[in-house]
């Protein structure tokens, strides 16, 4: 009788998901085929089908320059956090210290409150690219964002009342130089191969993650979107044009890593394809020659199911 009770939950269950579902990404649809990918998030989150959605493709040819868009001011950036961070299953990072950036064509500061990561096939990081921004078309290995909300929000709820609530920073990611900066970060991902798994790590500075600061006056600035459900529009993006550097086998490390428990689906493709302009002017802030293309391979942002699942 147990057993019969729980085989009818978990055909409720599977029906319920169904009908409402929940959002994945498109390399986790063979093992969860009921699961909503990015072209039905709008099912999930209406909002995912607005006229300002990210990520883009910038065009640089059709790029405006902007000079009033001086370089950002980082407050707190050079500052380790004072509590150890917490590095969850998805390579994401809260922050309880709050560094914050202004500037550089800001309406007003915003305060950093979380950084992640997307990426394609980590064993192929080359030829199956996963930044979620391209150049021309053109796409880098991975991408880090870094997410800050306005400094008079109290939390993201808050933040996303208001029609400017956000403020992200995107770093091309490409394979190139050992990064001994980020070697406190990839040696946890071995614990955190599964679905709810979370190591402590002592907090870096965030400044140590990035370019060096002198690099960091080129960039591009759009208004967009969250790249995830709920997909909220009132995001401000500045993308960087200066890239950071990960080796290739530093770039692979992220192969340890799960969407769900043992013998799930390998964590790759986790990034979205990139969404329509809708008439939106993409600035930037440059003098002189625009950043030649990525050289990566150009490939399709979708693989198949049955790549995804090997």
């Amino acid at each position: 009788m147990e057993l019969l009770f729980l085989a009818l939950l978990c055909l409720h269950i599977l029906k319920t998901e169904a009908v409402v579902g929940h959002w994945c990404y498109r390399s986790q649809k063979c093992e969860q085929p009921q699961c909503e990918d990015p072209s039905q998030w709008h099912q999930v989150s209406p909002v995912c089908k607005g006229s300002r959605q990210s990520p883009v493709n910038i065009v640089t040819r059709n790029v405006l320059q902007d000079r009033s868009l001086q370089p950002l001011t980082f407050e707190g950036y050079d500052v380790k956090d004072s509590a150890k961070w917490a590095l969850e299953n998805n390579v994401k990072v809260a922050l309880s210290s709050s560094p914050k950036i202004g500037g550089g064509g800001l309406k007003r500061k915003y305060k950093a409150v979380e950084f992640h990561l997307h990426w394609g096939v980590p064993g192929e990081p080359q030829h199956i690219p996963g930044s979620e921004h391209s150049i021309d078309g053109e796409k880098f290995p991975m991408e880090l964002h870094i997410v800050h909300i306005r400094e008079d929000a109290s939390d993201m709820t808050e933040a996303k009342k208001t029609p400017d609530g956000l403020a992200v920073l995107a770093f091309f990611i490409k394979a190139d130089e050992e990064n001994k900066n980020y070697a406190t970060l990839l040696n946890e991902l071995e614990n955190i191969k599964y679905k709810g798994q979370v190591a402590q790590v002592d907090a870096l500075p965030l400044s140590s993650l990035l370019p060096p600061e002198e690099d960091l006056g080129r960039y591009y600035r759009y208004e967009g979107s969250l790249t995830s459900p709920d997909c909220y529009e009132g995001v401000t993006w500045t993308v960087f044009e200066k890239p950071v550097e990960l080796s290739l086998p530093q770039l692979s490390q992220f192969a340890a890593l799960h969407f769900d428990g043992k013998n799930s689906t390998p964590m790759m493709e986790n990034f979205r394809p990139v969404q329509p302009l809708n008439g939106r002017k993409v600035l930037w802030s440059g003098a002189g020659i625009a950043l030649p293309g990525a050289k990566l391979l150009l490939l399709p942002l979708a693989l198949s199911c049955t790549l995804s699942s090997l």
